[in-house]
């Protein structure tokens, strides 16, 4: 039996349900709101059997606003002049209020970034993602990686040690070995003659408000691409294709609420990880953060070995394979550049018949795991100081990164790959 205040209970749930959809409806008048959620989350139906592999695009979001938030409170007590940046970020560490944990968010978030970041263009590798209709999917990708990449380089310079100090010094001075325009180039980098004040306030400008807007930017242009097209699967298949009476796929799902719970669960298994490593070891054994970072930076002292962080490591390894000519390292800075070009190339590269690894021809197979191999040996070597030994070895590996994407085209151009029949439907 219903009672007074049951009955008054549901008349106020009604009202404020009431109440809520005048205040909807008012917001759709004037900004599109219900339409963009149905859009791109509500009605937007992602295929049934994604996997593993695809927790990464969401979780590279995540890392995004991470950065982005724990950057804000640290340029809040951070000072970018040459003789205060250092001891502002000992101040952050020591005496700002869980200064240090806002530190170590942001220096572990940066790798977190590139770790979810490979990951996620490795699942495009092995499913074809980048395929038509597609291409402009990866190229906006690749795009947010390049500036990703400028984005940690830049702020890598902000903390003013030694390895901050001395890394930007080396990598800019690459520039410089680029016929032509390299010395104008570098010093338009620089700011100056060499690494100095000036050249830190403008990576600092470039890191806390010009790149971050661009990477947003684009950010929002490769989710846009992707809701345009849809989205990829295991099976490589369009499951446009394959529709009911109501227009709704068959071999789909509404990304929420499916893959907004599942894309939870890998957001807490992700920040299990991320925590541990924050509080236990920031640093991950010298990777993360080097030990001359903690040395004020030294115009006068060079650190005895001088590498880039993990993440740029296996295209520091193909440059410093690459032999100088005439004593001009102009040979390895285009290789590196090329190196991440032909990335760009991909999808014109790649003329297979089919899309996921699932029913490419043994040879693709192969060849895709030991080009994932090969990345991480060159990025082990080029953490390590040069040998000649290692630099044989890391010759071999930038010869086999190149001779992949040649393989790849003679591969699927000329017909040589045989390939397993694709299913019309999708399976687990």
């Amino acid at each position: 039996m219903t009672t007074k205040s049951d009955r008054q209970v549901t008349r106020n749930l009604a009202a404020e349900g009431a109440a809520s959809n005048r205040l909807l409806a008012w917001i759709d008048e004037r900004f599109p709101l219900t339409e963009l959620w149905e859009g791109h989350v509500s009605k937007y139906y992602a295929p049934k059997n994604f996997n593993f592999w695809y927790f990464f695009g969401s979780l590279a979001m995540l890392v995004l606003v991470i950065q982005i938030v724990s950057g804000i409170f640290l340029t809040m007590n951070y000072k970018p002049a040459g003789d205060l940046a250092f001891g502002s970020v000992e101040y952050i560490m020591r005496d700002v209020e869980w200064g240090w944990l806002i530190r170590y968010i942001h220096s572990t978030g940066a790798s977190a970034f590139f770790v979810v970041v490979y990951l996620h263009m490795f699942r495009a590798l092995l499913y074809g993602s980048y395929r038509t209709p597609r291409e402009l999917i990866w190229i906006f990708g690749m795009l947010i990686y390049l500036v990703l990449m400028a984005e940690a380089f830049m702020g890598y310079l902000l903390p003013w040690g030694q390895m901050s100090y001395w890394g930007a010094q080396v990598i800019i001075n690459l520039f410089g070995a680029i016929p032509f325009v390299g010395e104008e180039l570098a010093l338009w980098i620089r700011g100056d003659y060499n690494v100095s004040e000036v050249t830190l306030n403008r990576f600092f400008a470039l890191h806390v408000i010009a790149l971050p807007l661009v990477m947003v930017f684009l950010v929002i242009a490769h989710i846009m691409a992707l809701h345009q097209v849809g989205s990829n699967n295991p099976d490589g298949i369009d499951i446009k294709q394959q529709k009911s009476e109501d227009g709704i796929p068959l071999d789909g799902i509404p990304f929420h609420p499916y893959y907004t719970v599942k894309d939870l669960v890998g957001v807490a298994v992700f920040l299990i990880v991320f925590s541990a490593v924050v509080f236990f070891i920031p640093d991950f054994f010298g990777m993360f953060l080097e030990a001359p970072k903690f040395e004020p930076a030294n115009p006068l002292k060079t650190p005895d070995h001088i590498a880039p962080v993990w993440y740029f490591t296996p295209f520091y390894a193909i440059l410093r394979a690459v032999p100088s000519m005439a004593g001009s390292a102009f040979p390895g800075v285009a290789a590196m550049g090329l190196a991440i070009i032909v990335l760009f190339l991909l999808p014109w590269l790649d003329r297979g018949r089919v899309r996921s690894i699932r029913y490419r021809g043994l040879g693709y197979k192969i060849a895709l795991m030991l080009f994932a191999l090969n990345f991480v040996v060159l990025g082990y070597l080029g953490l390590q100081q040069p040998t000649t030994a290692k630099t044989m070895l890391a010759r071999v590996c930038t010869v086999y990164y190149f001779a992949y994407f040649v393989f790849l085209w003679a591969y699927t151009y000329f017909g040589w790959e045989k390939t397993k029949p694709v299913p019309e439907r999708v399976t687990k």
